[in-house]
């Protein structure tokens, strides 16, 4: 990627706290290769095509990430018609799964001393009685670069500076990630359709009979689509993000120097 210059390197890939730069942990892990986004890109007619309907992706992304978070501390605005049915999901989620979310510590910055990096953590919260890391995405599954990222605040939230910064309640246990989805099913053969950022991506239901195209199903009203999943073991997660971490110093040696983050 270009710089324009070492300011222009700073923003982008990190934040200043307490007047020290630190790497900030989604821009580490963009050094691991993401085979499902790769194949995305394969189906679209262009790349172009493709960075619009990831952004519009994004954004769609980040309007259920700040409404979930928004009804987590108690501000209730309104929320978007059009993602409407995964946040009434949530609510109806958790009104039977009893996540205790920490409005203190929703949408968190954490730092890591020794290792040198930062990040936002969505939420800490309990759960089962066990308190820990739950970072929220708006995703069809879970990908293995979730479990580096959680793996990367938890090591920086047992670090004692930072548990004395927070002030918190007690030591970090383990991490969740809590997917929230949404789409549409077809009555006839059950397969999922999934329009997001202006793409209609279908999934046709296993042991199904097909409806023989697309204008065949016969689509439901958008429905939420929640899942939680607890993460206990972290060890090779956080020994696979400092090789991330290594590996991103390397690619980013020249500007690292200039800012005097490495010798």
């Amino acid at each position: 990627m270009f710089y324009k210059n070492t300011e222009d390197f700073k923003q982008i890939n990190g934040y200043v706290i307490d007047g020290t730069w630190y790497p900030r942990v989604t821009k580490i892990l963009e050094v691991k290769s993401k085979p499902g986004l790769e194949v995305f890109f394969k189906e679209m007619d262009s790349y172009l095509l493709a960075e619009e309907v990831k952004n519009r992706s994004a954004l769609e992304g980040s309007m259920v990430h700040t409404a979930v978070q928004n009804l987590l501390i108690g501000n209730i605005d309104d929320i978007p018609r059009g993602i409407m049915p995964a946040i009434t999901a949530f609510k109806n989620f958790n009104e039977t799964r009893g996540i205790v979310f920490h409005k203190e510590y929703v949408e968190r910055q954490v730092k890591s001393l020794h290792h040198r990096y930062a990040g936002t953590v969505d939420a800490l919260a309990t759960v089962d009685g066990k308190f820990g890391v739950l970072d929220i995405k708006t995703s069809t599954g879970f990908y293995p670069e979730y479990n580096l990222q959680t793996a990367a605040y938890m090591l920086a939230l047992q670090e004692f500076p930072m548990r004395r910064e927070l002030v918190l309640p007690r030591d970090i246990q383990t991490r969740w990630i809590l997917r929230i989805n949404q789409h549409r099913v077809c009555s006839v053969c059950g397969a999922f359709l999934r329009e997001k950022g202006g793409r209609k991506k279908i999934r046709e239901k296993r042991d199904s009979i097909a409806c023989g195209g697309e204008d065949m199903h016969q689509w439901s009203d958008p429905v939420g689509d929640i899942e939680l999943k607890e993460f206990p073991y972290m060890y090779n997660d956080i020994k696979a993000f400092m090789a991330a971490k290594v590996l991103w110093e390397w690619e980013h040696n020249f500007w690292l120097r200039r800012i005097g983050y490495t010798k």
